[in-house]
Formats: C-alpha cells, sequence, structure tokens
C-alpha cells in the first residue's frame, strides 16, 4: 500500500494466536484497497494486484470506477459507493469487476467507511474471489455436518493431547457431553489402563507423524460403566500449511457388535477344543482316581479357575448309589485350581469323606438331577456352596465370584457331582459354559462309571483266583518252597495264572505253574478247574509227559481257553527232577558255583491245541540248588525283547540268594512296574538235605 505502516512485533509468547498467520485469509487472498472520497484509489495491497491484475503504481490515483468496472457496471458500482460514504453502513456481497486483461470476475466485497484524525472520510474495500469463498463455505459447510452428524466418533487434540473438539457421537461413546471436553485431557475423560495404551499411542503419532489406523480398544467408559466395549481408533497428526504441529485428530468407530461376535467364534473354538480335548484325555484308564483327575486336568484352567470331582461312596462301595435316608456321603477324588490360592484349602482333599447341607449345590444336583449355574455370587452364596463358614470365608478371600455344580450322571444314575468355579477370570460363567461343562461331565461319568465297574469286576477276579490258589508251607520233604502271585497293575484285568505245590508218596513233592490265556472272572474259573484236575491227576502218580496229555484233553473241553504249563516232580531221596513243558516259558535252574541256566526243555504245544506230544526229562537237583517257575508276566513287556528280559532274569539270580523267599521278593522288585499289564505267578523251590542226610551232593 502507499500508506506502509511497521508491522506489530511477534509476541513472545509462542502460544499466543497472534503470533501465527492465519492459513485462511491466505488461503482467500483477502485483498485490501483503499478510496478517497472523490473515488480515487489512495492504497492498493500486494494481494490486490494478484487479485485485479494492476500494479500499485497502476491503480493508486486512478478512479476506481474507472479502472475497475465496465461501463455498463459503473453506475451502479458508483451508487453503492455513494451509499457507503454518506450512511457510513458497510455493504457486502458480489460485484463484477473488470480485470487489467479484459476480462471479467465475479468479487466478494466487504465495503466499510474510515475517517481519519482530521474527519476526512475514506472507503475501505476488502475483496477476494468469489469462486473461492464459495468453495471455502461449502467446505466449511461439510465439515460441520460432516462432524457434528456423523456416526463415527470425531475429536481433535492440542499437542498437549488436551481436548480442542469433539463431535455428538464420542461424546455419546465417552458419556460426557461436548462441553465438558473441551480443554480437558484426554486420561481425565477416558481414565483407566485400557486407554493407557492409547495415550501412549496418540505421543508416538504426535512425535512421529506416521498414522496409526484401525488399532482396537476395549474397555469401559461412563456411557456403560458395566460392559465392555470395543472400539476402532485412528490417529493421524494435524499440522499447518506451514507445516506447524497443531495437535492429533482422533477417528473411532464403535466395533462392539464386530468384537463380541469375534469373541464368541473364539469362544466357540474354544469349546470345540475343550470337547476334542476331553474326548482324548478323558478314559485313558479303567481307573476312577485317574479319570476324574483327567477331567479336571482339561477343565482347569481353560473354563474354570478351581474344580472338584466328588463321587457318591456307595458307587465306589457297591457300584450303584446308595438309595437310604439322610445325606449322601461324597468321596473327594480330584481337586485342582488354575493357581496358588489359599481357595484350595476350603475345598474337600481328595480320599476325604464329606456330606453336604441340603441347600448345597452339590445336593442339590443329587436331588433335581439338574446342574446349578450361580453367575454371581454374594455373600449369601458363599455360604451356600462352601462346606462351612471357615471355608466360605477362604472363598471370598480368594475372589471367588460365580459357581457352577454339574451332576455326573451314567447309565441313569447320579454317581457324584462336579463343581467349577472362578475368582481370578473375571468373566462370569455362563450358560454356554454350563453346556461345555455337562457335555464332558456326560462323557467322564461314563468313563469313571466303566472303572468302578471294572474295578469291581477286577476285584471280584482277583479274590476269586486268590482264593483258588494254595498256601503252600514253606517246607517239604528235600524242598523250601515260596510261592507269590501279583495281579495285573494298570487297567488290565486279573488273569488266570496259577501255581500249585502237590505232595505225592516217598516224599516226592509235584510242582505246577500255568497260564490260562484270557482274564477276569472266566479265565479264574478255568484255571481252578485246571489246578484241580491237575491235583486229582497227581494222586495217580503219572509221570510228568502223561500228566499234561490228560490235562490237554480237559482244557479242551474249556474252549475256547487255551493254556501253558510246567509240571514237575522232585524227588529228595534221588536229588532227580523229572519235568515236562506244555508251550510255557523255560524254568531256571540255579546250581551252586554255576551260572544260572534256562531248561532246555521239549517245548510242547499250549494246552487246549490237542493232539500235543510232552517229553519227561530228568536232572539232577541238589542241595541248595533252586528251581525257579514263573508266567509270562514277570518277564514279558510291550517295550522289551523277551531274549533281553530273560537274560536279566538270569543276571538277577547271579549270584543266587540265600533263600527261595529273598529269591522271590527281589525277583519281583526288579523286573515288575507298576503298570503292568499282565498278572504273574511265581514258585521257587531250594533243594535242602533230608533230616540225617550228609548233605552229599549226587552227581
Amino acid at each position: 500500500m502507499s500508506r506502509a505502516k511497521q508491522p506489530p512485533e511477534r509476541a513472545a509468547d509462542p502460544d499466543k494466536a497472534a503470533s501465527d498467520p492465519s492459513g485462511l485469509m491466505d488461503l482467500l487472498g483477502v485483498a485490501a484497497v483503499l478510496v478517497e472520497a472523490d473515488g480515487r484509489i489512495d492504497m492498493w495491497s500486494p494481494q490486490a494486484e494478484e487479485l485485479f491484475g494492476y500494479t500499485g503504481d497502476e491503480a493508486v490515483g486512478q478512479y476506481a470506477a474507472t479502472l475497475l468496472l465496465h461501463p455498463e457496471h459503473r453506475e451502479a458500482g458508483m451508487c453503492l459507493f455513494a451509499e457507503v460514504m454518506v450512511t457510513g453502513l458497510p455493504w457486502a456481497g458480489p460485484f463484477p469487476v473488470r480485470l487489467k486483461d479484459g476480462s471479467t470476475r465475479t468479487i466478494e466485497f466487504r465495503n466499510m467507511r474510515l475517517t481519519d484524525n482530521l474527519g476526512d472520510h475514506y472507503a475501505l474495500g476488502l475483496a477476494t474471489d468469489r469462486a473461492t469463498v464459495r468453495q471455502v463455505e461449502r467446505n466449511v459447510a461439510l465439515s460441520s455436518q460432516l462432524v457434528t452428524q456423523a456416526p463415527i466418533g470425531l475429536s481433535v487434540l492440542d499437542t498437549q493431547l488436551r481436548y480442542v473438539a469433539v463431535n455428538g457421537a464420542l461424546a455419546s461413546m465417552h458419556g460426557v457431553p461436548e462441553a465438558d471436553h473441551v480443554g480437558r485431557p484426554f486420561r481425565e475423560i477416558l481414565p483407566g489402563a485400557p486407554f493407557t495404551t492409547a495415550e501412549n499411542q496418540m505421543r508416538e503419532v504426535l512425535e512421529t507423524g506416521r498414522p496409526m489406523v484401525d488399532e482396537q480398544v476395549v474397555g469401559r467408559t461412563r456411557a456403560d460403566p458395566d460392559n465392555d466395549h470395543a472400539w476402532a481408533v485412528s490417529l493421524y497428526r494435524l499440522e499447518d500449511h506451514g507445516g506447524h504441529v497443531l495437535g492429533i485428530a482422533n477417528v473411532v468407530v464403535d466395533v462392539t457388535d464386530r468384537y463380541e461376535a469375534a469373541r464368541q467364534a473364539d469362544r466357540a473354538q474354544q469349546r470345540l477344543r475343550l470337547m476334542a480335548d476331553g474326548s482324548a484325555r478323558i478314559g485313558t484308564t479303567l481307573e476312577v482316581e485317574r479319570t476324574a483327575q483327567e477331567l479336571a486336568d482339561v477343565l482347569v484352567p481353560d473354563l474354570a479357575d478351581m474344580i472338584a470331582v466328588d463321587i457318591l461312596d456307595s458307587v465306589l462301595r457297591t457300584g450303584r448309589p446308595d438309595r437310604g435316608e439322610g445325606p449322601a456321603l461324597f468321596r473327594a477324588l480330584a481337586v485342582k485350581t488354575a493357581y496358588p490360592t489359599g481357595a484350595s484349602e476350603a475345598i474337600i482333599a481328595p480320599g476325604h469323606l464329606t456330606t453336604y447341607h441340603a441347600d448345597h449345590p452339590s445336593a442339590h444336583c443329587l436331588r433335581t438331577r439338574k446342574p446349578l449355574l450361580i453367575t454371581h455370587l454374594d455373600s449369601g452364596d458363599l455360604s451356600r456352596i462352601a462346606a462351612d463358614d471357615a471355608a466360605a470365608g477362604l472363598l471370598a478371600e480368594a475372589g471367588v465370584h460365580t459357581d457352577m455344580a454339574v451332576p455326573l450322571i451314567a447309565r441313569g444314575e447320579i454317581i457324584g457331582v462336579m463343581s467349577l468355579a472362578r475368582a481370578r477370570n473375571p468373566q462370569p460363567f455362563d450358560e454356554d459354559d454350563l453346556t461345555l461343562a455337562c457335555e464332558l461331565a456326560s462323557s467322564a461319568a461314563l468313563s469313571i462309571d466303566n472303572a468302578v465297574l471294572h474295578q469291581h469286576i477286577r476285584s471280584a477276579a482277583e479274590t476269586l483266583q486268590r482264593s483258588l490258589l494254595p498256601q503252600p508251607s514253606p517246607r517239604r520233604p528235600g524242598l523250601e518252597i515260596a510261592a507269590r502271585y501279583r495281579p495285573a497293575q494298570a487297567f488290565s484285568e486279573v488273569g488266570g495264572d496259577w501255581y500249585d505245590v502237590l505232595p505225592l508218596s516217598g516224599d516226592r513233592t509235584a510242582l505246577a505253574v500255568g497260564d490260562v490265556m484270557g482274564s477276569g472272572i472266566p479265565a479264574a474259573t478255568a484255571m481252578g478247574r485246571l489246578r484241580t484236575a491237575t491235583s486229582t491227576l497227581a494222586d495217580l502218580d503219572l509221570a510228568p509227559s502223561r500228566i499234561l496229555t490228560h490235562l490237554d484233553k480237559i482244557t479242551q473241553g474249556l474252549d475256547p481257553y487255551i493254556a501253558t504249563c510246567v509240571y514237575a516232580v522232585y524227588d529228595p531221596h534221588h536229588s532227580r527232577l523229572h519235568v515236562a513243558c506244555a508251550g510255557h516259558l523255560p524254568p531256571v535252574l540255579v546250581r551252586a558255583g554255576r551260572p544260572p541256566e534256562l531248561l532246555d526243555l521239549p517245548t510242547g504245544t499250549p494246552l487246549g491245541v490237542g493232539g500235543g506230544h510232552f517229553e519227561t526229562a530228568a536232572l539232577t537237583m541238589n542241595p541248595g540248588d533252586q528251581l525257579v517257575l514263573y508266567t509270562d508276566g514277570l518277564v514279558e513287556t510291550r517295550d522289551d525283547p523277551i531274549d533281553q528280559r530273560l537274560d536279566d532274569l538270569l543276571r538277577l539270580l547271579s549270584p543266587p540268594c540265600p533263600s527261595a523267599e529273598e529269591t522271590c521278593d527281589l525277583l519281583l522288585r526288579q523286573l515288575r512296574g507298576p503298570a503292568d499289564h499282565d498278572d504273574v505267578a511265581l514258585l521257587i523251590t531250594q533243594a535242602r538235605p533230608l533230616p540225617g542226610s550228609d548233605g552229599g551232593v549226587c552227581s
């Protein structure tokens, strides 16, 4: 302008608005023109040069109407000028202006009268391109409507992360009015751990300028403090045209429905995994306690923080529930917690017996045959689910807040109850959790009931087996005798292994060890019949081979059973042993001063095959020598070659133990494992001098 003035100094405080130029004024390109009362141009800004095309030298001193208006517009323009100068009222609006190149452009004017200190009047015209103004107006209107009406949450925060602007959608998400946002820090509007990460991400975006898109934030706001919501948050840094950082823009979309759908899908996947895991891991054995523990291992920690599995004691004792009056007696079988907690002291320990009061969830399940779900436990409910007041206190201290009890039903009968609870996991049990627990409980109950049934059958078979076996005297003429029977461990049933010691005339002794193939009560019964037949045949004073021939015919009548057997007769007066074998593993003879040896006997076919040919072998057995008769359960395993196991047997017998009893204990201790799948009969005899003999050794 021709009357140039010095610009004011920039304020020292960089936060003051006066220190920053207006980007909007630059965008509009506002031109200033000062016109004297007679219509001559007195001042001409650089923006006017850009807008109209005339330089200051070309414009200053010229009549504005002549310079800037086409002839057809001059009269209207001069009338508007005169009105402003006479009335002093401003005028604003569009007016066509002639540019230097002769073209016409519609200019948006703001005209006002100015008076100097001498009382002279001037007209100040502020002008900008009307198309630019309209575009800015449209953009502002669009932005305003977008911000205020969009269902998406929008906000602007300054560099200190204080809210500058927020739309209604975001205010509704936060549960805080729009006006109460302005000027307040982000962490004050959204306190808590879930939003701390979002605040840190905002600072990172401010520092680096790299936007963050669709980051999920899950938390609770004042709008719904009792439930989690999920939002997809996008952040980007705001800068002015000069690159100065103004703050950060925050775009928030409520994706709770999507989050819940994904969470439900994850839970469905988890339930499927648990069902598959339960099918694979529950019921791997026929042991009651182990099956209950497998159920607990599947459900903790994936479904519950703690679990207790109780079975009716009457089921364990008799195989069926007790229908008697009074509170039911439960035996705790399995307990598990996901982490160390004092609540474990409130749960009945495995192996202990207990009864529950009538309002206890276990009693409810037993009475109604239905599960019980308690989503939220209060103090009264804790007393209900606890065994006593002390236990209720421990559960309260541990933070137990939800519980469910599920009946274990097998073959239409309730055999026990499974109780589950959560403490550290904040989510309460829901109907889906209950359905999953019931499914797994149903499968586990059948496995537990099968294990109980097997246990009773096995016990009966073992009792029968032991009742059919003799209790031999530890001494016979010229013999020291030791015998053992060990039932199968793990889940296999009792088999048909047996031993026998039969007195014969002339101080002789018949020794027999056999194995009926098969298991359970039928095998034990077949074994008893064979043992009776052996005892009867022994009285006929037949050779061992003849005894086996008769037993072969008898066994054929026990179809489909077959058996193996070793039958021997020892004569102490002649130190002679006569022995025959029917498909059985060879006995071991341990001679003083010699390595133990497997007797090389004609093996023969197993009893019951029919048509077998058996041979009797004779050998010397002097005082001090041991004869080891055994069934295959002593040496056969699923993992080791039989030759290796027989070598182990010979190794353990060298050097020999001083007595037959010690030899029995040694072999069972070293060769039998806790999970062996077959039973074993072991008969060991050690030759002793007859009373009055000189103890000499026969050659």
